[in-house]
């Protein structure tokens, strides 16, 4: 009789070795390195494509109250008597961020809200911020107290403090706008803010507000038609971290609404 077959034991499965474990580890490091980058330029230019979009809804919300208020831009109130450095809108139609007053009355796009822009308020926040921002909490402001939006309003041109036209502008016109202060035609209606502020200045609610790491900006034009630029040289931000500057702020604010209307 033949003996019976010895059964070999199974060989042990091959494992990785130290140098190959290392190896693996460096190239995901690299290919981490390769498309995180990638990822998240693809996010902010999706970001900013919804920041366009935004813009296009609130410009057919605009042109809407253009049709029911004989052809003009949304307007006012009338500033109240100033009585805080926190109040961010001393003069009648100042170029502004607002959406209420700290009396919580509607300004500026936020006069869009109750008829235009009630389904979609946060249109009126661009997705791109730099800084976390509570939208909700900064609707609920909106007929209580002060409350601000992403874009800066063209509103009327103001930019002399604690001032209200005698009479309305001639600048409200949706169709015709007249020129700005370059001799250009008055285009931009809104705009992205680009906002730096000295530090301290939270104790006034000043924060700084900056939106697509502050390097392009998305305007909206009276058209309707909506734009998206590069903020080259910081073109387009409204620089006020010098505190001897801000007193210049709605001047500053209104000279970059002045450089979108450059086409």
């Amino acid at each position: 009789m033949r003996p019976p077959e010895r059964k070999h034991p199974a060989a042990p499965a091959s494992a990785f070795t130290l140098i190959e474990l290392l190896v693996v580890t460096a190239i995901i490091a690299v290919l981490a390195s390769l498309l995180l980058p990638t990822l998240a330029s693809a996010k902010d230019r999706g970001k900013r494509s919804a920041c366009l979009s935004n813009l296009r809804q609130i410009g057919i919300a605009v042109h809407l109250y253009a049709d029911e208020h004989e052809g003009r831009i949304p307007y006012g109130p009338t500033a109240p008597p100033f009585t805080s450095p926190a109040d961010f809108y001393p003069s009648t139609g100042s170029p502004t961020s607002l959406l209420s007053l700290r009396s919580g009355a509607p300004a500026g796009l936020g006069l869009l809200l109750r008829n235009h822009l009630a389904e979609t308020p946060k249109v009126l926040f661009c997705p791109g911020s730099d800084q976390s921002l509570n939208v909700d909490a900064e609707l609920e402001k909106v007929g209580n107290t002060q409350a601000q939006g992403s874009y800066y309003y063209r509103h009327a041109g103001i930019t002399q403090l604690f001032f209200t036209p005698a009479t309305t502008p001639t600048c409200l016109q949706l169709e015709n706008q007249g020129t700005n202060r370059n001799g250009l035609a008055i285009r931009a209606l809104a705009i992205d803010s680009q906002f730096l502020c000295p530090p301290g200045m939270d104790a006034f609610n000043i924060f700084p507000r900056t939106h697509h790491r502050r390097q392009a900006v998305n305007i909206l034009v009276s058209d309707g038609s909506v734009q998206a630029r590069a903020n080259v040289s910081g073109r387009f931000t409204v620089d006020l971290r010098d505190f001897g500057e801000l007193h210049d702020a709605f001047n500053r604010i209104l000279r970059v609404l002045e450089s979108a209307d450059e086409q």
